[in-house]
């Protein structure tokens, strides 16, 4: 099973809709500092599962929602969704069907975290459980 690709929307310092992806070979995060060169990895361990607000550089989990800037509106929003491919079938026995995948985790404002694995919402437990079934983790 391997990473395809990370959409963000919302997420810190994304406030539109970015598409990274993770093709063949090396990909590399390179970039200025302030750039959100860390925002893009700590969306990965966000989706993952991570849960604790201070290792995602936050006093609360909601701080992960863009908080605008003097140009752009905050957003009430955030998404972070991987795509998996599951050509080779060894991924949990569950989800061996399918040749890709996809993990959603998105938070909004006062309502908390919703997770989803190919648009199925799922608990926190069951992603956490799904990475470490690939012997991966947040």
């Amino acid at each position: 099973m391997e990473f395809k690709k990370i959409q963000l929307n919302g997420f810190k310092s994304f406030a539109e809709k970015t598409n990274f992806l993770i093709e063949d070979g090396l990909t590399g995060i390179v970039g200025p500092n302030g750039c959100g060169k860390s925002n893009i990895v700590e969306s990965l361990r966000w989706c993952m599962g991570e849960n604790s607000a201070k290792s995602m550089r936050g006093s609360g989990m909601e701080d992960v929602i863009f908080s605008g800037t003097s140009n752009r509106p905050s957003k009430n929003i955030s998404e972070v969704s991987l795509l998996l491919d599951n050509q080779t079938k060894e991924g949990p026995a569950q989800y061996r069907e399918f040749d890709e995948l996809t993990i959603r985790r998105k938070i909004e404002k006062d309502k908390g975290s919703k997770y989803y694995i190919n648009e199925k919402e799922v608990r926190a437990r069951d992603v956490q459980t799904f990475f470490a079934d690939l012997s991966t983790g947040a």
